[in-house]
């Protein structure tokens, strides 16, 4: 069966963050942090959770040379955060995010052949450094639609071709469900194929519309839940949700929607 981690980020948000991490291990849930660089690192490690994914660069780019020399640059520092927190994945996106979510330098037209070639080259060079650390770095998939207009290599569909195109086992896929399902749709068909060609590191979760907790919007995923249980899918499922009410229930209901 797979695991369930629940980002800190977004659920119990009246506390700080090393006792969020704390009520969700408690819950018996995995813990997924955002940007380390917002938080007490010490005080974090200090806590009994059990941390599965964290953001793996604090700036740049996988479109241009300067942006993919910072990219690199602040994924090495990213390394050896994750390695104080014991983490075993950093997550990355085409260019980097501001606090709102929006791309630093967005893209206003499709991914050229040169942004193309140049992603490429930094993922590889990303995959290398997992490697060489023992970590596993996770391109995700993004919506353009709703939460982040401009950036590029968004969609699942070149997310999963640009790790494909790397093939190394330093990068795998970060397949995030709520994302999908706002930009391309047809969830269980797109986890069936990322999943054969063993190229899902991490699935995260959340309903559509409002970006809460399953059970609150249009996906059925207990669906997809069985989908995974037919793949053999044993990695991580992540909840990245609002809780639409009360934390606590929000937990309880990413629990029962992935116990099929």
């Amino acid at each position: 069966m797979f695991t369930l981690a629940v980002c800190a980020e977004m659920v119990f948000r009246d506390l700080p963050i090393s006792e969020r991490a704390g009520r969700i291990h408690d819950a018996g849930f995995q813990v997924e942090i955002w940007d380390w660089t917002r938080h007490d690192l010490d005080a974090l490690a200090r806590t009994p959770a059990e941390f599965s994914s964290m953001t793996g660069y604090i700036r740049g780019s996988l479109t241009d040379e300067d942006g993919a020399a910072e990219l690199l640059r602040t994924a090495e520092e990213s390394v050896r955060a994750a390695e104080q927190l014991s983490c075993p994945r950093l997550n990355l996106h085409g260019t980097g995010l501001d606090g709102e979510g929006l791309p630093v330098v967005p893209v206003t037209s499709e991914p050229t052949g040169e942004m193309w070639i140049a992603a490429h080259r930094t993922l590889t060079r990303l995959a290398e450094l997992g490697e060489s650390a023992g970590i596993t770095f996770t391109l995700e998939n993004l919506n353009t639609a709703v939460d982040h207009p401009g950036v590029p290599f968004a969609k699942a569909a070149d997310t999963l071709a640009l790790v494909a195109a790397v093939d190394r086992p330093g990068l795998r896929m970060n397949l995030d469900l709520y994302h999908a399902q706002i930009g391309e749709g047809n969830l269980v068909e797109l986890v069936r194929r990322a999943h054969g060609l063993g190229l899902i590191g991490e699935i995260q979760v959340a309903d559509v519309p409002g970006r809460c907790e399953p059970g609150t919007g249009e996906i059925n995923y207990p669906a997809v839940a069985r989908a995974l249980v037919d793949l053999g899918y044993e990695g991580t499922v992540a909840m990245e949700a609002w809780a639409s009410t009360d934390s606590d229930l929000a937990l309880e209901r990413f629990r029962s929607a992935f116990t099929p």
